[in-house]
């Protein structure tokens, strides 16, 4: 019996596309592991570890964390994950951070997620939280059922300041800058499939439908329909 080769694949695309939930939706049906840099991220400033202490310094800063730092703590934790297919999630957000990983292992596909700005803009604007439990509403598609009010508590809602519109607005433009030379680096390697659409949904059963051409579902259940 042929064993597959592991699939190496990164998920890319700006804040509010969509890529917690295609992620989610590929690691049920794959069971490929996922690397995400932002929990990692968490993970270790919440730990404390010498990485996670010296990103916080950045991050309290405004400032961006360099390269190596962010290579760093990517490398390592894939050395634990090479027996496995896996999907890499906010890295490498940089040209510098994808030769890095060009090094150490060979990407097979980049999928790039590609939601017009304005409808993120929509999507994130109308995002609102219940701080106490971390409870989500989206005006436009999950909306409480009172304006502003969370529906188990009765507590006012809040909008966090990365949701308002000014903030999106910035965050947006500083994935274009740092982000779109990544996007051509991939694409020039040929390993850039891009998914368009304004609906996750939508957009889903492409990326499905791609995936199946290198891995089997495992999902067992409602194998055949790709939720």
């Amino acid at each position: 019996m042929v064993v597959p080769p592991l699939l190496r694949a990164v998920i890319m695309g700006p804040p509010g596309s969509g890529k917690g939930t295609v992620s989610a939706r590929i690691i049920k049906h794959f069971g490929v592991k996922h690397l995400s840099s932002g929990d990692l991220l968490r993970d270790n400033m919440q730990k404390k570890t010498e990485v996670g202490i010296l990103a916080k310094s950045y991050i309290d800063q405004g400032q961006l964390i360099p390269d190596d730092i962010m290579t760093q703590l990517m490398l390592n934790e894939l050395k634990g994950l090479d027996r496995y297919n896996w999907l890499l999630d906010g890295f490498p957000r940089t040209v510098a951070q994808a030769e890095a990983l060009d090094k150490e292992c060979h990407i097979d596909t980049v999928i790039d997620l590609d939601v017009p700005f304005e409808t993120i803009k929509c999507r994130l604007t109308a995002r609102w939280i219940h701080p106490a439990s971390g409870r989500v509403y989206n005006l436009e598609f999950s909306p409480p059922k009172v304006q502003g009010i969370d529906d188990v508590t009765g507590e006012p809602l809040v909008q966090r300041d990365d949701d308002k519109p000014e903030t999106v607005s910035k965050r947006l433009q500083a994935y274009d800058a740092q982000t779109k030379p990544v996007l051509e680096y991939y694409r020039k390697k040929g390993l850039l499939k891009s998914f368009s659409g304004t609906e996750t949904n939508k957009i889903w059963p492409h990326i499905y439908a791609f995936l199946q051409t290198k891995l089997p579902d495992v999902s067992q259940k409602d194998a055949a329909i790709p939720r």
